[in-house]
């Protein structure tokens, strides 16, 4: 089992059951207890759980959104497959507006190697277009990043999408309705893609199939806004064609 795939898997198992000792884990991996305590340091330097004495409990508590180093771990492929799909949307030479999140991250590791204009929404996302040269175009927001997320939010970031204009936005999504629409946890994060919304032509929604038929607390929009969604073939059937019966294009990776 390699790292990365060791740290998945602890991450899932701390957040399922709420906490596992050490012993526990190095039984369920089949690691050293010293390098499961190396793996629950460096998890815990990430936000993705907290360290405590013989082992590690989650973060996580009821209705809050999981961290984003938590997330980072959680259903990969999946992601890269939605954003695979999303990047087979967007023309050449499109300008593209990218919220934050970590489906959205995989979509920029894609657009970083083609021909188009993108500003993220995130730390992440900026760090990942500009660390290496290539035909991807970068702008820069202004606004304030959201502690251990990386989203920019706030006056500035609203600022700085009032004054352009883009071909696609692509927004990341926390819940996704026919009957509540698209919802957020963050009451600022939710402004920001709102602001997206409206600056851009057509609007693609990354979403996997848990996120459909769920409702957070702070409102974006109507799912009508939602030129297209893409989903994975975890997605509730009925949602889908609720969905679609709003006018939102549903494509699935």
């Amino acid at each position: 089992m390699s790292n990365a795939d060791r740290h998945r898997l602890i991450a899932k198992v701390v957040r399922d059951s709420g906490g596992a000792t050490v012993q526990q884990l190095a039984k369920l991996t089949g690691a050293s207890e010293m390098t499961i305590r190396r793996d629950l340091d460096t998890l815990a330097a990430q936000g993705a759980l907290e360290r405590i004495r013989g082992g590690a409990r989650t973060l996580l508590l009821r209705g809050e959104e999981p961290p984003f180093a938590l997330r980072a771990h959680e259903a990969v492929d999946t992601k890269r497959r939605i954003a695979a799909e999303i990047s087979a949307l967007i023309a050449d030479g499109e300008s593209v507006l990218l919220d934050s999140g970590t489906t959205c991250l995989e979509v920029a590791r894609l657009l970083r190697e083609r021909p188009v204009t993108v500003m993220p929404l995130s730390l992440q996302a900026i760090h990942l277009l500009g660390e290496t040269p290539g035909p991807a175009t970068l702008v820069v927001p202004g606004g304030q990043p959201r502690a251990s997320e990386g989203a920019l939010t706030g006056p500035l970031t609203l600022a700085s999408l009032a004054a352009l204009r883009f071909d696609t936005a692509v927004i990341g999504c926390c819940g996704l309705s026919a009957a509540d629409g698209l919802t957020a946890y963050d009451l600022d994060d939710a402004a920001v893609k709102k602001a997206s919304i409206a600056v851009a032509r057509r609007t693609i929604v990354a979403a996997d199939g848990g996120k459909l038929g769920r409702t957070a607390y702070a409102y974006v929009g109507a799912s009508a806004l939602l030129h297209t969604l893409v989903t994975d073939t975890t997605a509730p059937a009925d949602e889908v064609t609720a969905l679609e019966g709003a006018g939102t294009i549903v494509k699935t990776a």
